[in-house]
């Protein structure tokens, strides 16, 4: 499961505004200069410190998300540049970038080298 796919299955858990104040986080994190390392912090201490009301929700997002940073953050070392703008949803963005000073944001976003 990429980066969009569980933003999208976040959003499905639940209605309540924590959960999808943490689905936008993650798609807010696409268009900004933080790293996979930050993302990974931020998500963290997000869920370490607000209140979801039901147990049952935070589980299956605190397992979504616990498997998706073991798979894409935990293993980025040993992916392409293609496979990590797949795991991060970031192929769009990559393509429109219009110089290649604007890819090496992505680089460094991924923990790429170019």
């Amino acid at each position: 499961m990429n980066l969009d796919e569980l933003t999208k299955n976040i959003r499905s858990v639940s209605k309540e505004d924590a959960v999808q104040k943490l689905a936008d986080y993650l798609q807010d994190w696409k268009t900004g200069e933080k790293n996979v390392l930050d993302l990974s912090t931020g998500v963290e201490r997000y869920l370490g410190n607000v209140w979801i009301e039901k147990d049952e929700d935070f589980e299956k997002i605190n397992e979504m998300w616990s498997n998706f940073k073991d798979t894409a953050i935990g293993g980025i070392g040993g992916m392409t540049m293609n496979e990590r703008l797949y795991w991060f949803g970031l192929f769009n963005h990559f393509d429109h970038a219009s110089n290649d000073s604007e890819r090496t944001k992505f680089y460094a976003k991924l923990m790429g080298k170019k």
